[in-house]
């Protein structure tokens, strides 16, 4: 630029300043219009997130799920036409598909970005219908993890929908619309309206129906166990158990046969036969699957299947971590696979090897085998970054988002340890030449795994059972004799934990749906969970026994587990869609008919109480709702009054001699109360007992503990039976509790009323 006579600065392309000034402001504005690119994710949370990671030239919008679906109205398969689908726009998601269809149209490029599953990859799908985006065009990104690395990297590395996952995602959709839209009204008219049938969800009732089958049917047997407390000369003493008589198994079968035996046992000798010393090593589980995840939040954290995936969901999703903004702590958590990535493997090497030492690193990383059926589209669910320990985020996390990520992290960080080593001792003792009696005892000789994680079995660590040094032909003396009667029990009823590992392992429907599952049929009312655990209502066994004359397919377990195997094959385009489904719907078609004909109207049975209606005079019936059984008036629609039932325990109140009966909190949550409440105010969280106590005549109270323990207790607090009973400390515990909790509800109060009379 050069200066000329006049003054006036030029250009060296003749331009006058003030131009160059104009034509600069003009790049500027062009520079502020260039486009964005438009990332669309499932959920709000998730979005934020992301936008986080991708700065300025991204924008990030959430769909809300999936935006269209067949129809609610009507049965939205065209069955003539090689069963198209009808899909439309969701109710109530107008302004959203206007407000992304305006973004779309001001963006440079649109990824969709929904979960990395089948479900997600229809949700992609539908998008690019509704946005007019070419779905064979590289406009899919996925991610495992939502990092900054596993973001960024997804967005170099767009592809194609994957079509073949979107028609195993169609088809499953289908067959569920065929089954529920056309054996729904038969049930309507056959037992009574507002049923439903599912295709996968019957069968999981049928299981339930069946266990409960087997429990009614089950006869306990009597038998007893003989345990001993041994010592040589003044050694400790430690625990034997008799286990063969003349070389046979222990068999007895009543306290007769018992005694006699150990009149007999008693003149034997006792001498060490054989003492084996070895070492035990126990290797750590492999890192969560959904199901594995699912199975141990239940038993470690009484969390239901539900509860567990909705509080993954957030850790996938994102959490605000003070500073460093909204972090997504976990992987995705939805998968079958227990692959973990090399560099998160290292990670957790370094980890390891920082925080433990050198010894609890194995030599090479643990790699574990994944299941026959596995997908394995994902990692295993773990930590997106082991470094950040559940202690170092507490205070960001609430309380059950914490217990989960903990178990999360604890899992995965053991996963990549060494062995438990325990030295192990086995003694075997000869009582004469008729008695053989065992004796066991371990102790922890190095930690690995379990200096983070208990195991997948076990909610304590394990104790040591410690042996003392005996050699054989040692004598030993007998110090305690404990024979013990017990009786077969049933099998148990299935609860979160159980029934997800059976449908697992019945291949029934797939991870992601297990939540689902067991929500609906409680919905339905065919299944109650009482105590955790589930039982069918009279409703469930009378739908299931229909199904199982009339559908055999329907609730058929290998039917269904072919069924998702060939959605797999679907998925992976060995298999074409439409063929499924016409295989499928022909039979079940004709079925139909012939069911129709044959089944004529079903009557649940009536259970009439004993409580008069006092708006009508009628004595009301037993009805079963989503939430357990109560009260109505059978002169429904005429009189439509409904009561709680209060089922009698046959116990009388010690405070004013009325009935106890049994009510449910406003969760669910059986507790005991006076029958003449408001008046009395007598309450117990458990169980009253007929039975009464042999000392005082109170009656007997029944508490049942997390892991299924129960224990029986006098309800009278003066008993002498109650000192230094175990419930003492458990009762002491309950009280802590609910004034704690009676505490923070106060606190919770005040600070409520604080900040409106701020408003004020």
């Amino acid at each position: 630029m050069s200066c000329t006579r006049t003054g006036v600065l030029r250009g060296s392309d003749g331009l006058t300043a003030a131009a160059t000034k104009t034509k600069t402001k003009a790049k500027t504005k062009t520079k502020a219009k260039v486009k964005k690119t438009l990332v669309i994710v499932e959920s709000p949370a998730k979005a934020k997130t992301i936008e986080k990671y991708l700065g300025r030239k991204y924008m990030v919008r959430a769909s809300m799920g999936h935006l269209r679906d067949l129809p609610k109205s009507q049965f939205g398969i065209d069955v003539e036409n090689d069963f198209e689908p009808k899909y439309i726009n969701i109710r109530g998601k107008g302004d959203l598909i206007k407000a992304l269809k305006k973004d779309a149209k001001n963006a440079d490029k649109v990824y969709l970005a929904s979960d990395p599953d089948r479900e997600g990859e229809a949700i992609a799908w539908h998008l690019s219908y509704i946005l007019g985006l070419d779905p064979e065009a590289d406009c899919r990104i996925v991610f495992n993890e939502i990092t900054k690395p596993a973001i960024q990297d997804a967005v170099k590395h767009p592809r194609a929908i994957n079509i073949d996952q979107v028609d195993a995602q169609q088809a499953r959709r289908m067959l569920d619309r065929i089954v529920g839209y056309k054996l729904s009204p038969l049930l309507w008219r056959k037992v009574r309206k507002g049923l439903s049938a599912g295709r996968v969800q019957s069968v999981t009732v049928k299981l339930i129906c069946d266990r409960e089958k087997e429990i009614q049917a089950f006869d306990s047997v009597e038998y007893w166990t003989v345990g001993l407390k041994l010592r040589k000369e003044k050694s400790a003493m430690f625990d034997a158990e008799l286990t063969q008589v003349d070389g046979k198994k222990l068999d007895l079968h009543n306290e007769r046969e018992t005694k006699e035996l150990l009149i007999d046992f008693h003149k034997q000798e006792l001498k060490v036969d054989a003492v084996k010393k070895s070492e035990r090593r126990r290797k750590p589980s492999a890192p969560f699957t959904t199901s594995s995840l699912q199975q141990d939040a239940a038993r470690k954290l009484g969390f239901t299947s539900r509860k567990t995936m909705m509080l993954a969901q957030q850790l996938y999703e994102g959490i605000e971590l003070g500073r460093h903004g909204a972090t997504g702590l976990i992987t995705y958590m939805r998968t079958d696979s227990t692959r973990l990535s090399d560099l998160a493997q290292n990670d957790a090497r370094a980890f390891i090897s920082e925080q433990f030492g050198e010894a609890y690193v194995p030599p090479k990383p643990n790699v574990y085998a994944a299941g026959k059926k596995a997908q394995d589209a994902h990692e295993a669910i773990r930590p997106t970054n082991v470094t950040l320990t559940p202690e170092a985020i507490e205070k960001f996390l609430n309380k059950d988002q914490l217990k989960l990520y903990t178990l999360i992290w604890q899992r995965f960080t053991a996963s990549q340890m060494t062995a438990a080593v325990y030295d192990t001792m086995s003694i075997s003792i000869k009582a004469g030449e008729r008695y053989t009696v065992r004796a066991a005892g371990s102790k922890l000789k190095f930690a690995g795994f379990t200096a983070v994680y208990a195991g997948a079995d076990s909610t304590k660590k394990e104790k040591d059972v410690v042996l003392p040094e005996l050699a054989k032909g040692d004598v030993l003396n007998t110090a305690k004799t404990l024979p013990q009667q017990h009786f077969t029990e049933p099998p148990p009823r299935y609860n979160d934990a159980s029934l997800v590992k059976t449908l697992e392992e019945k291949e029934i429907g797939r991870p992601s749906t297990y939540a689902p599952i067991i929500e609906t049929i409680q919905a339905r009312g065919y299944v109650q969970r009482i105590d955790k655990h589930f039982q069918p209502t009279e409703l469930g066994f009378v739908v299931v026994d229909m199904l199982e004359e009339y559908f055999k397919n329907i609730v058929d377990v290998k039917f269904t587990a072919n069924l998702e195997n060939e959605l797999d094959e679907i998925a992976e385009g060995k298999v074409e869609k439409n063929n499924l489904l016409r295989e499928f719907y022909g039979p079940f078609e004709t079925t139909l008919e012939k069911a129709d004909e044959a089944i004529g109207h079903v009557e649940l049975p009536v259970e009439v109480s004993d409580v008069k209606c006092e708006l009508c005079g009628r004595m009301m019936v037993v009805k079963q709702g989503r939430f357990g059984k109560f009260l109505a008036c059978p002169g429904f629609p005429e009189c439509r009054n409904t009561k709680p039932l209060l089922v009698d325990t046959g116990v009388k109140c010690p405070k004013c001699g009325g009935s106890i009966v049994e009510r449910k909190t406003r969760r669910g949550r059986n507790f005991y109360g006076c029958k003449n409440y408001p008046e009395c105010d007598y309450t117990t969280w458990d169980q009253p007992q007929k039975e009464t106590c042999p000392k005082c005549g109170a009656f007997m109270l029944k508490h049942h503990y997390k892991n299924g323990r129960a224990l029986l207790y006098c309800s009278n607090d003066a008993c002498e039976t109650r000192i230094d009973h175990p419930i003492n400390k458990e009762l002491d515990k309950m009280r802590q509790r609910a004034e704690a909790k009676k505490a923070r509800d106060v606190e919770k109060a005040a600070k409520a009323a604080k900040e409106e009379k701020k408003k004020e």
